[in-house]
């Protein structure tokens, strides 16, 4: 893909990219945390490795998106979604748009694979160009207290969460956050 004049490459991870990754994730948070949750999900039962995505120009890494699945669940039902966490590109290379990249090629891929919705806690005006809203429209909440204008879903499939109603279930590697 072709974004001002960069030739971004995007592929799925595989462990060589590991370290890289950490970095990537490590430098982007300016903290260990993302890049520790990284490494904890790759290890979950939620992980897809088809959804763990790298950003690579001229074969450097220089991005990486995950989404891993979670759970939506009242007293009734469970809905499975994809959790978008965490998504980072280095830093002197973001507002590059490698991040678009990503999460357009990453929810492309999800739908491709069958998922129907993904949730996402990010920055309310980035987020909803890529068709996500919040969640409370729907009747989703988050397990943690967060403005809800930043707890945000987007439907793969169109009426997706139409009638999904509950509290989002993340993997547990989250809580160690």
């Amino acid at each position: 893909m072709k974004n001002n004049s960069i030739t971004v490459e995007i592929r799925q991870e595989d462990a060589t990219d590991f370290p890289a990754v950490y970095n990537i994730n490590s430098t982007a948070f300016e903290g260990r945390d993302e890049a520790q949750l990284v490494d904890r999900l790759r290890g979950s039962e939620n992980f897809i490795p088809e959804l763990s995505l790298v950003a690579t120009i001229e074969n450097k890494l220089v991005g990486h998106i995950l989404f891993t699945t979670i759970k939506i669940v009242n007293e009734e039902t469970e809905t499975e979604s994809l959790a978008l966490a965490p998504i980072a590109v280095k830093p002197e290379l973001q507002r590059k748009g490698i991040g678009t990249q990503l999460i357009q090629h990453g929810l492309k891929k999800a739908k491709e694979l069958g998922y129907e919705s993904a949730i996402v806690l990010g920055h309310e005006h980035y987020y909803p160009r890529f068709g996500f809203a919040p969640t409370n429209k729907w009747g989703i909440k988050a397990p943690f207290n967060v403005p809800a204008n930043v707890f945000m879903a987007v439907e793969l499939v169109k009426d997706a969460l139409s009638g999904v109603r509950g509290t989002v279930k993340y993997d547990k590697a989250f809580e160690e956050v």
